[in-house]
């Protein structure tokens, strides 16, 4: 990889890993319009660790009382974050089987720039719908284990390419009565098991097949990936408190449009 390459697929991982726009898809799409070269396994797993530690730090307050909740409920002790904490383990199960009995087939049916354009414009449309009909009565301290299961279910969907893990997620919630901010604070939260699953599969097939490896595009890709998603959920809590879902739903919209147009044509 050039270094033009690591800090352009960086930067998208770090900023689109959050977005309801499907971070998948855009780090699968360069390689398939631009013609670059797969970014290897060592590479997603590098700019993964980026992401994971961005969204701990930034949500690490609520880290801390989920976990020591999560210790208090294993001694007797129930509290509402104890709850809470079993609530995004139970909501990780559905996506962690999937990715055990489907990943050949993602990997090798589904990275498709047909499906991402389909699935950008079905999951984008969704997103629309639930964001313009959400009524928002729920915060996220208040959620149901219907709630956490459905949106669990939700987000073993979003292996698909294109659908976006958070996008879905996010539709799931405001669906089942979220409002914008807790639906984006549940699913960024839901994001750190996942996104450790996900680098501990890669891991191990790392191990399988062990490379020579560019450590300065690893560590760069990293770099860039932490701070490029630091910086955007910063931004995008504010953006959805004060304009919801719709500029990204515009933006899905678009992408898949230009996609089928582009393979269609060309």
């Amino acid at each position: 990889m050039s270094t033009i390459e690591v800090i352009i697929l960086a930067i998208i991982q770090g900023i689109t890993e959050f977005l309801p726009i499907s971070s998948s898809a855009h780090l699968i799409l360069p390689s398939a319009v631009l013609g670059w070269q797969d970014q290897g396994i060592a590479f997603d797993v590098a700019v993964h660790v980026g992401t994971l530690l961005a969204v701990m730090l930034y949500f690490r307050q609520d880290i801390g009382h989920l976990t020591v909740g999560w210790l208090n409920s294993c001694s007797g002790q129930q509290s509402t974050y104890g709850t809470l904490a079993w609530m995004v383990i139970a909501a990780t199960i559905p996506a962690g089987l999937a990715g055990l009995i489907f990943a050949e087939m993602i990997e090798t049916l589904l990275r498709s720039p047909w499906v991402i354009a389909i699935t950008t414009l079905i999951f984008g449309s969704l997103l629309w719908y639930a964001d313009s009909t959400a009524k928002q009565h729920t915060v996220m301290e208040q959620i149901g284990w219907r709630q956490v299961l459905i949106i669990g279910v939700a987000q073993a969907i979003s292996l698909i390419p294109g659908t976006s893990r958070s996008g879905i997620t996010m539709t799931a919630g405001l669906m089942l009565g979220l409002d914008r901010a807790s639906a984006a604070r549940f699913s960024f939260l839901l994001s750190i098991p996942i996104i450790v699953l996900i680098g501990g599969y890669q891991t191990s097939k790392l191990l399988k097949n062990p490379e020579i490896y560019d450590f300065y595009s690893l560590g760069l890709g990293l770099v860039l990936a932490f701070f490029s998603a630091l910086i955007c959920i910063h931004f995008f809590l504010k953006i959805i408190s004060r304009m919801g879902m719709l500029p990204f739903v515009i933006y899905r919209l678009i992408l898949g449009v230009a996609l089928l147009i582009f393979l269609t044509f060309y």
